[in-house]
């Protein structure tokens, strides 16, 4: 009973002793402080009494003919309902042998003869007391063992289960040399579907999949197989299951002491089958498809993490073959395939958990020396990888079309990176957001900028788009077009890698930009004739077509001097500073780089 709720609860008490008088006495001092007391006058009629009227606290006479109370304690104990009730045993020996005899029997206090009958309630209750408070403790660390152990959504075993019982079941199959094998289950679309149903009913939808598992799979039935031709023949096999929720939509199957693939195969159809079946939410009837990766033990890996591993890259294989599939690991499996498509299942659930972030380059302008201009540089901070590079992440993107998501959640961090900058009294200045082909090609982009740019209160000269010199060729004549349209908004449109692709010289003179950007690869070969000649002619044609030009990836001094000397407008790079966290960039605003720009000769 909770403590809060003994005010309103009158506890029983089960006294037990073959003199009635002494039960008397003993009713006497418990009635008056309010409890209820039960009687028996000997040890098997105490634990019928116990069993029928499931007391509070048990007052146990040791010396009794028959079943002595020792005896009776030792029962108690062995009882479902008596592993944890108080039992105060009553004595007339006091010598320590006897009293170590009461507390091994299971006693949790004694008294010695004769008792100290004014003292009996304080004592009754004080045990009570003191019983409520372990049997919250003991109801919060079960409630705790449970959360370390157990999915609170769906029931089953969690992650760190999982490891367990995996560690568990590999030792066991090694002692006996019997196979296992692990199924690893990634539900296919889940976000875009619960995305779709809402969030309560892919929890709902979660659940069902557990049951439909547990359902088919349950560790009672045994997993008994039958052959193709004859259902009825029961073949001698059977295998213990482990299912586990890993967390989302990941779930784990591991079959313990199998040694035909065949079997296995059953499992993963009867999984699919079952899995597949339309799932009734209200009026939502989803059909949710699993992939299924197998990595069987020992052979496709002799502990744990390898057999994971190689669980989870069989999982990306069958994705990668339609999905609604299963595949059995193999050496062969392409493993960059594998990864693209780890790459591409991580990144879109990256953009749900707040693993991406834009930090801030600085771009310097050589006549002041002044921080004139920020550009926006996505970064993705892996939670097991670390910093995955744009360069690995972006063409995934690119390929599988979240690009234009990830192109909507950079100009909305902008936006709110300036409404930061702006809150601080900060001088405006201008920011530098990257465009990719694929978004470039979208023929509703212009409208779509426009409605950025009325929603974010952003005015248009704050915002830089960077195209690339070879999305803005491919269809030349639509692409001016375009770019008109996006200059009409009021930005201002710059060439990113300007020089490494082959730009009509005529068309370029149409294009409505305003700025021209050096290709970091040209700054970093500025010490051969090739490169010295190739950023010369690029900083010529801006003066001539009178566009700003801008130099990357500037990391020396040399290449700092020459750049200066050339006329080059703007400047970046790792000399000046690495990009920076948008909190950071207050700090870099109010820095000047003038002392930087004097050539090394005059310092």
């Amino acid at each position: 009973m909770p403590s809060d709720d003994r005010a309103h609860y009158r506890a029983k008490i089960l006294v037990c002793d073959d003199d009635f008088n002494v039960r008397l006495l003993t009713r006497q001092c418990l009635e008056a402080e309010d409890m209820v007391v039960v009687e028996a006058a000997d040890g098997t009629e105490a634990l019928d009494v116990f069993a029928r009227e499931r007391p509070d606290l048990v007052f146990l006479d040791v010396e009794m003919p028959g079943m002595t109370g020792l005896e009776v304690c030792q029962r108690i104990r062995q009882m479902p309902q008596g592993e944890s009730i108080p039992i105060m045993i009553v004595t007339g020996s006091d010598d320590r042998k006897s009293i170590d005899q009461g507390f091994e029997a299971g006693a949790t206090q004694y008294k010695t003869k004769p008792v100290n009958w004014s003292l009996l309630g304080r004592d009754v209750q004080y045990m009570l007391r003191a019983s409520d408070a372990f049997n919250s403790l003991k109801r919060q660390e079960d409630r705790l063992r449970y959360l370390a152990y157990y999915d609170p959504l769906t029931s089953l075993p969690n992650r760190r289960s999982f490891n367990e019982q995996l560690n568990r079941i590999l030792k066991r199959c090694r002692r006996h040399e019997t196979g296992a094998a692990l199924l690893f289950i990634d539900l296919d679309h889940f976000k875009r579907i619960n995305d779709s149903i809402g969030h309560s009913r892919g929890d709902r939808l979660l659940v069902e999949i557990a049951k439909r598992l547990t359902v088919e799979l349950r560790e009672d039935d045994a997993i008994n197989y039958y052959t193709d031709n004859d259902a009825s023949t029961e073949e001698a096999f059977t295998s213990n299951t482990e299912i586990a929720r890993l967390g989302g939509d990941e779930f784990t199957v591991v079959l313990s002491d199998v040694n035909d693939i065949s079997h296995i195969e059953k499992v993963a159809k009867r999984i699919l089958h079952t899995l597949s079946e339309p799932i009734s939410l209200q009026s939502h009837n989803p059909v949710v498809t699993p992939s299924i990766g197998i990595a069987v033990f020992p052979q496709d890996g002799e502990d744990p993490d390898a057999l994971i591993r190689n669980a989870d890259t069989a999982m990306y294989v069958a994705k990668a073959a339609g999905r609604a599939c299963f595949r059995f690991y193999n050496e062969e499996m392409n493993a960059r395939a594998v990864e693209q498509l780890k790459m591409e299942e991580e990144l879109r659930y990256a953009m749900s958990s707040n693993q991406l972030e834009l930090r801030y380059q600085p771009q310097i302008d050589t006549r002041t020396g002044a921080v004139v201009s920020m550009e926006a540089l996505m970064r993705w901070k892996h939670p097991e990888r670390g910093m995955i590079s744009p360069l690995d992440f972006i063409p995934v993107a690119e390929r599988t079309g979240q690009i234009i998501e990830l192109g909507d959640w950079v100009l909305g961090e902008v936006d709110r990176h300036c409404r930061y900058w702006d809150s601080l009294g900060l001088p405006e200045f201008r920011v530098c957001v990257n465009i990719s082909p694929i978004q470039f090609n979208q023929d509703d982009l212009p409208r779509r900028i426009k409605r950025f740019l009325d929603n974010a209160k952003l005015p248009a000269s704050r915002l830089e788009l960077e195209l690339t010199e070879s999305a803005i060729m491919t269809d030349a004549p639509a692409n001016i077009k375009k770019l008109g349209q996006l200059k009409e908004l009021g930005l201002d449109v710059a060439v990113d890698d300007f020089g490494t692709g082959y730009s009509s010289l005529s068309y370029l003179k149409r294009f409505p930009i305003d700025t021209l950007k050096i290709d970091q690869s040209f700054v970093a070969d500025l010490d051969t004739t090739d490169g010295a000649g190739i950023v010369d002619a690029i900083i010529a044609l801006s003066n001539t077509l009178n566009l700003r030009v801008i130099a990357e990836g500037i990391e020396e001094k040399p290449q700092l001097d020459y750049l200066v000397a050339k006329g080059c407008h703007l400047l970046q790079g790792y000399f000046f500073a690495r990009p920076l966290y948008p909190e950071d960039v207050p700090d870099m605003l109010q820095q000047n780089f003038s002392q930087d720009l004097i050539p090394a000769e005059q310092h």
